[in-house]
């Protein structure tokens, strides 16, 4: 797409990509905090909000780090949940802390910081909510001057060129030291991109290019990135949708960018009237879950395919080989029979309540870019936050870690798995029946199998632990442990940076 095209498309976009929404009238206030704070289940210390940033502290180690993952494990999610006396109605909507785990043998350090962006310095100078959130409408909120003004950065994190970059779903990166969590402003990739929406997942081929994409739901846009290993953009373009649904990760292959859409669409008219964002969403089955291929050399050649209807977050890894009938694309993903997790079990307990939704399932699929023909297969693990080895982001794999075992009266998953996803076999290990577990990343060691590292909330005694396993392992349980002396509230994504 030509740069002056582009202009003419951002410029229709609008100063909101993602949202163009519509002050409330101030009302009363609800019970949501008075309901979390009454509640009696331990759990809930997850969802709670840190008054302060968290100095750097030093845990309690149990064995020894191996030496291949000395370095520092970067974590982010939703921390500000409550202000003012008035709590956000859904997980997504917190604030963002950013957190460190400085990783040196026998020696753990952990320090937390919130992300400093204008929303939350505005609304903590004013003791109130002033803005629209992703699942929520705050009474007497104010229009939005950019979707920077209402940017939580509470996502997914990014390594690069010695700085963080806090991820958020509906509008620019934002930059953070490496080293002290300071805020240091909004990444602007280039001047007529200034608040255009970069997603939370981007992925990171072998030889370090960086691939993104970021939705502008209202103008029905997908804006795709290329960024070189140095941290420069090569190349940014929108792209038009139709009946733009809720995307949230992708896949890269060797020559291909690959979105599975579900059938949740955005409804202009219901934000119109007043709707939150999430609520602006309707689920129509009909549409399946497309496939939109897009070749990474040609942003102009795509190709639609399409799946059963469902629901995903979260995507594993793709790859591609050729066969007589034309290029098949693998791709392993995160499926649930429909969005109830979004609307329902994610909102809930921002009041201390459990309602279970569909099981999320480990499912591979299969793309025959020559025939058009899509098939997949679900496998057994119940599954959340898929993380492969980082070496074979859009290469043949097999082996994906993830979260798994979900309790009936627990949010979330209870244990961290590996699973296979050509044979299918799989290896896990049980935190016990008092634990929450978050996203475990791979961490590489040279030809060896290498490691599994990542946190989990042990509400019995309610402490944060981070935990490494040996990869090929991961049943025998864990080869260290580090024990924060405090609870963090559970976060969603991070990153492994070796020393």
């Amino acid at each position: 797409m030509e740069r002056r095209e582009l202009l003419r498309l951002l410029a229709s976009a609008g100063a909101l990509p993602l949202l163009a929404p519509l002050a409330r009238a101030a009302g009363t206030a609800d019970d949501w905090q008075a309901r979390f704070e009454a509640a009696r289940t331990p759990w809930k210390t997850g969802f709670a909000t840190p008054p302060d940033d968290l100095p750097l502290t030093r845990a309690t180690v149990r064995g020894r780090f191996p030496d291949a993952v000395a370095g520092t494990l970067l974590r982010i999610g939703p921390a500000g949940h409550d202000l003012g006396g008035e709590r956000y109605h859904h997980w997504f909507d917190g604030d963002g802390m950013v957190h460190r785990f400085v990783i040196d043998g026998p020696d753990v350090r952990h320090q937390g910081r919130y992300v400093a962006t204008p929303k939350r310095v505005a609304e903590v100078r004013a003791g109130r909510r002033l803005f629209e959130a992703f699942g929520t409408m705050p009474p007497g909120v104010e229009p939005p001057t950019s979707a920077d003004s209402i940017n939580v950065a509470n996502t997914s994190v990014l390594p690069m060129q010695g700085e963080v970059l806090a991820l958020w779903e509906g509008g620019s990166a934002t930059r953070v030291d490496a080293r002290t969590l300071e805020t240091l402003g909004v990444k602007t990739w280039r001047p007529d991109l200034a608040g255009m929406p970069f997603s939370a997942h981007p992925k990171v081929d072998p030889d370090g290019t960086v691939w993104n994409f970021g939705v502008s739901s209202g103008q029905g846009l997908l804006a795709l990135y290329e960024i070189a290993p140095e941290g420069t953009l090569r190349r940014a373009a929108v792209v038009p949708v139709a009946d733009m649904p809720m995307v949230h990760d992708f896949a890269v292959t060797e020559r291909h960018m690959v979105f599975l859409m579900p059938p949740l669409v955005y409804d202009g008219k219901r934000k119109e009237a007043g709707a939150s964002f999430l609520d602006a969403h309707v689920w129509r089955p009909e549409l399946g879950m497309r496939a939109l291929v897009i070749d990474k050399q040609n942003w102009e050649r795509r190709q639609m395919l399409t799946l059963p209807a469902g629901f995903l977050f979260h995507v594993g890894n793709a790859w591609e080989d050729e066969t007589p009938s034309g290029t098949l694309i693998h791709i392993d993903y995160v499926r649930s029979d429909n969005a109830d997790s979004v609307f329902t079990t994610n909102r809930e307990v921002m009041r201390a309540r459990v309602v279970r939704s569909t099981h999320p399932r480990l499912t591979v699929a299969t793309l025959n870019l020559g025939t058009g023909k899509a098939t997949q297969q679900a496998l057994a693990q119940e599954a959340e936050f898929p993380r492969i080895d980082p070496r074979r982001v859009g290469l043949r794999h097999r082996q994906v870690v993830h979260a798994t075992q979900i309790r009936p009266d627990l949010p979330g998953f209870g244990a961290i798995a590996r699973t296979d996803v050509e044979s299918g076999r799989s290896q896990r290990f049980s935190y016990g029946t008092q634990a929450m577990v978050e996203e475990h990343v791979f961490v590489p060691d040279g030809t060896k199998p290498g490691w599994v590292l990542g946190t989990v909330l042990d509400f019995g005694r309610q402490k944060t632990v981070l935990s490494c396993f040996a990869a090929d392992h991961l049943a025998a349980g864990p080869v260290a442990q580090a024990t924060l002396p405090y609870a963090l509230p559970l976060g969603l994504h991070g990153a492994f940076v070796p020393a």
